[in-house]
């Protein structure tokens, strides 16, 4: 794995907003960027050719574009460019093999449309072993200064090993010098549903164990990263319905993903993950685990 930033382009704002992300994130973290541009039919590099009959010159003048942009919010950073001739999500996969994340954009509300040659931004999500992560445009992004940073929100379900997320969490807000909140979500069990609301024992009861074990598993990171600031939320809703809430004014949204089993079982997304991408209210992570 090199000690990059990898960003997919495509000229969309999205992808876009995506580069100034992952060139904010690559700055914070004293990385590298790199510029991803994946196309099947990008011809051999010619001798000498002009603008005017050389057929990747759009694709050249995305990177080029991009780059020196990069290079102008942050003059001390490293950034290279990367054409590749190949499939895009094929070419995006390999990348992020090779990366410390990659950041792809992201539609964000409905489906996540038109990357590159098609919708290939979620199998990209699905499938990579590194950290992805999924940048929205907005109205804000062209052209403006980063925004304020925002505390990063890990969305924690407890019922299996955190670590990948905890260690990517923890690791982005040390890098960004912001807090850390932990939020887990549990859902109330049928009975103790009631005309009026929610049973209060029930709700203590359930509240006073998930604190437990949230505190229990944050304890280790915390005492590693004593420089960040840490926080947790308790929320008697479904594990999304919480990731997503707790999105609201942060700066990253880390989520995991369970990891494809060796014998079988394909790559897929679990709801959390799934209602972060959609809905998220910010940048999303999405970290594999066990």
């Amino acid at each position: 794995m090199q000690s990059v930033v990898t960003v997919g382009l495509d000229g969309s704002p999205a992808s876009l907003a995506a580069a100034r992300w992952a060139a904010d994130e690559a700055d914070k973290r004293r990385l590298t960027l790199r510029l991803l541009h994946a196309w099947p039919l990008l011809t051999p590099e010619p001798a000498h050719a002009s603008s005017e009959v050389d057929q990747n010159y759009w694709a050249k003048r995305l990177v080029h574009t991009a780059r020196a942009e990069a290079q102008a919010r942050h003059p001390g950073l490293t950034v290279v460019g990367s054409l590749v001739a190949h499939d895009a999500q094929e070419a995006l996969l390999e990348a992020a093999s090779e990366s410390e994340m990659m950041v792809l954009g992201s539609h964000g509300l409905g489906t996540v449309e038109s990357y590159f040659l098609g919708d290939v931004s979620m199998p990209v999500v699905a499938q990579a072993e590194r950290p992805v992560v999924l940048v929205r445009a907005e109205a804000r992004d062209v052209g403006a200064d980063p925004a304020p940073a925002g505390r990063v929100v890990v969305a924690l379900k407890l019922n299996g090993s955190s670590d990948r997320l905890l260690d990517f969490a923890f690791r982005s807000a040390a890098a960004r010098e912001v807090a850390l909140m932990a939020v887990h979500g549990r859902s109330v069990p049928f009975h103790a549903r009631l005309p009026w609301g929610v049973d209060h024992d029930v709700a203590e009861e359930l509240t006073r164990d998930a604190q437990h074990e949230l505190s229990k598993v944050l304890r280790p990171w915390s005492e590693k990263y004593p420089q960040v600031e840490v926080a947790d939320s308790i929320r008697l809703v479904n594990p999304a319905k919480a990731g997503v809430q707790a999105s609201e004014g942060a700066g990253l949204l880390v989520v995991g993903r369970r990891r494809a089993h060796r014998h079988g079982g394909a790559p897929h997304l679990g709801p959390v993950a799934h209602a972060a991408i959609h809905h998220g209210r910010c940048p999303v992570a999405v970290v594999s685990h066990d």
